[in-house]
C-alpha cells in the first residue's frame, strides 16, 4: 500500500481543480491511501469526496498540522501547491515528494511584457504531471464536486418564477478587476432576459440587491411568459444564503452558468454545465479556463494593458478598466427547460 499527501491549501477554484488527480491516484494507483491537506476555510470541498480517505486541515498553527502529518509516514508527498508553507512541511516530514512547476517566470513575462511562453495546457494536466511518477495517466473524467445531501437545494424551495428552470450568475470575486461592474451585471441579466439566480457570498449580496431592485421597477416588473422568445428578466438574488455546497447545488441544476474567473466557474465545469466564462484582466493562457468542453470565452482580447496580473487588483491600475466595460455580450442561450 502507498500512503499518499496531496497539498493544496486554496483557494476553491484551485482545490476542485486538482480532483483529477485526487481521483486517478486513487484508482490507478494499486492499495493507494489518499490524503488531503488544505486550509481549515475549505475542507468542505473535499470532505465528501470519496476518493479522499482523509483530510487535514491548516488551521492555526503549520507545527500543529507538522506533527499531525509526520504521524502518518508517508511514502510520497504531492505539492500542488508549492509555496513557501509547503515547502518547510515537505522539508520536514523528509520524505519523497514532488512539485508542481508554478510556471511564475512564464506569467510574469505575459504580465509585465504581454509575452506569451505559457504551455498551450491546462493547469489540470499540469497538476497531473506532478503525479506522473506513480504511473497515474488522465482518464477523461474531468473535474470532481461532490455535495452532501443535507445541503442540496430542493427547487421547490425557490421562488415559484425560478421552480421550472433558470440560468446562474456567480457575480462574485475575489478581486476587483475579475469582476464586471454593477451596470455591466445589469446589462448582462437584461440580455438573458430569463429567470436569473444570482449566486455569491455575503460579501456580495449588496450588488446582488442592486441588481434585484433595478429589475423590480418599472418597466420590468412582471411574471415569467411561457414563450421564452417574450420572457422578462426576474432575478433571485441568492448571494449569501446558501453555503459553498448549496451555491453548488444551485449551479448544478442550472441550464446555464455565467461566471467570472473563479472557483464557481469550476465547479460549473465539475457538472458539466454549459458556461459563459467572463474574463477581466486575467486571462484563459493562464491555463485556468473551464475544464470542459461546452464553454464560451467572453473578454477583449488584443487590449494593451490585459493581463495586469496574474490575480487581481483592487482597481483598476489604467483606470478605465476596459477589460470589463468593453466585454460584448453576444451569445445565444439554450432554453431554459422544465426540471425532472
Amino acid at each position: 500500500m502507498k500512503k499518499i499527501l496531496i497539498i493544496r491549501f486554496s483557494s476553491i477554484g484551485d482545490i476542485v481543480l486538482t480532483t483529477p488527480v485526487i481521483r486517478c491516484v486513487k484508482e490507478q494507483v494499486p492499495g493507494a491511501e489518499v490524503h488531503f491537506c488544505t486550509k481549515a476555510a475549505f475542507r468542505n470541498i473535499v470532505a465528501s469526496n470519496p476518493y479522499v480517505d482523509k483530510v487535514f486541515c491548516l488551521e492555526k498553527s503549520l507545527k500543529d498540522l507538522l506533527q499531525q502529518l509526520k504521524a502518518e509516514n508517508y511514502d510520497l508527498v504531492l505539492d500542488l501547491h508549492n509555496n513557501l508553507r509547503t515547502r518547510i512541511l515537505k522539508t520536514r516530514l523528509g520524505k519523497p515528494s514532488r512539485s508542481f512547476n508554478k510556471l511564475n517566470y512564464r506569467k510574469w513575462l505575459l504580465v509585465k511584457f504581454k509575452i506569451n511562453r505559457m504551455p498551450d495546457v491546462h493547469i489540470v494536466d499540469r497538476y497531473l504531471e506532478t503525479a506522473s511518477p506513480l504511473g497515474v495517466k488522465n482518464d477523461g473524467k474531468g473535474l470532481d464536486y461532490f455535495i452532501p445531501e443535507k445541503d442540496e437545494v430542493d427547487l421547490k424551495t425557490l421562488p415559484e418564477t425560478h421552480q421550472s428552470g433558470y440560468y446562474a450568475i456567480a457575480i462574485g470575486a475575489q478581486h476587483y478587476t475579475k469582476r464586471l461592474p454593477v451596470d455591466r451585471l445589469i446589462e448582462l441579466c437584461e440580455k438573458i432576459n430569463g429567470p436569473i439566480i444570482l449566486l455569491g457570498g455575503k460579501e456580495d449580496a449588496e450588488v446582488g440587491k442592486m441588481i434585484e431592485m433595478y429589475f423590480t421597477s418599472e418597466p420590468y416588473k412582471g411574471q415569467i411568459s411561457s414563450n421564452p422568445a417574450t420572457a422578462r428578466t426576474i432575478i433571485y438574488n441568492a448571494c449569501g444564503k446558501y453555503n459553498l455546497n448549496g451555491s453548488a447545488s444551485l449551479v448544478r441544476q442550472a441550464q446555464a452558468v455565467f461566471s467570472h474567473d473563479t472557483g464557481l466557474m469550476h465547479i460549473a465545469a465539475a457538472f458539466q454545465k454549459k458556461i459563459y466564462s467572463i474574463w477581466g484582466n486575467t486571462v484563459p493562457a493562464f491555463g485556468m479556463y473551464p475544464y470542459t468542453q461546452d464553454f464560451e470565452v467572453m473578454e477583449v482580447k488584443n487590449l494593451y494593458c490585459r493581463p495586469c496580473s496574474k490575480i487581481g487588483y483592487s482597481k483598476c491600475p489604467e483606470r478605465h478598466f476596459r477589460c470589463m466595460r468593453e466585454i460584448r455580450f453576444d451569445f445565444q442561450l439554450p432554453v431554459v427547460e422544465p426540471q425532472a
